[in-house]
């Protein structure tokens, strides 16, 4: 039987699963293929066996759809950071044009990976965590310049945890006790955003190791 290089959860929809149980058959699908069924809980091994036998089989010859990037588990974790920011951020009364540069950075290292579409398997996002770093300074470097409010970086991700089964990270690798949210006005933006394009498509194109061949040329600034 072919070997499959993506999850099946939307054939499972199609089978009448519920998106509860359609999230945890990925999560534990995509658990599997980084740490092995040996490290899952005996109760999460039944359940992804059911969830697989309830799937047709696959036909020979039939390749695996690929999946699309913004399904990937990674950049679903920054969209899901991205989106609770913004969420925060329509109650922080905001000056017209002011932005956070959290959110800044998020957006930036999205529409790099929309350009150069890397796999994000294990060995991209092991590299991915040095982009943490890049944007702990950048972070830095804003709220240095600008005004700052606070803001719970782990809230967002504790309340989902609350209702869903997920194995996401914090974004920020810190007991959330720096709570510092950079604010950057309109006129600061611009230039804030070039800068964090440089650093991380330079992390990007450095270390990912399936863009290491790449023939796409660099993303210009916006």
């Amino acid at each position: 039987m072919p070997k499959e290089t993506s999850h099946r959860g939307d054939e499972l929809k199609t089978l009448g699963w519920s998106e509860h149980d359609v999230s945890r058959y990925v999560e534990l699908w995509e658990y599997r293929q980084r740490w092995g069924a040996m490290n899952l809980e005996r109760e999460d091994r039944q359940f992804l066996r059911k969830a697989e036998h309830a799937l047709p089989a696959i036909p020979t010859g039939r390749a695996a759809a690929k999946k699309a990037i913004n399904e990937k588990t990674y950049y679903k974790w920054i969209r899901f950071h991205l989106d609770a920011m913004k969420a925060a951020e329509a109650d922080m009364a905001l000056a017209e044009g002011q932005e956070g540069a959290w959110p800044v950075l998020l957006e930036v290292e999205l529409r790099l990976l929309d350009h150069y579409q890397p796999v994000l398997g294990l060995p991209d996002t092991l590299k991915a965590k040095a982009i943490g770093p890049v944007r702990e300074t950048l972070a830095t470097q804003a709220a240095a310049l600008g005004t700052t409010q606070p803001y719970d970086f782990q809230a967002a991700l504790n309340e989902l945890k609350k209702t869903e089964s997920s194995r996401w990270r914090h974004l920020r690798d810190n007991d959330g006790s720096d709570r510092t949210y950079p604010l950057l006005n309109a006129e600061a933006v611009p230039g804030f955003r070039n800068e964090a394009h440089r650093e991380i498509q330079a992390v990007m194109r450095g270390t990912f190791p399936s863009l290491a061949e790449t023939e796409k040329e660099e993303l210009p600034e916006e």
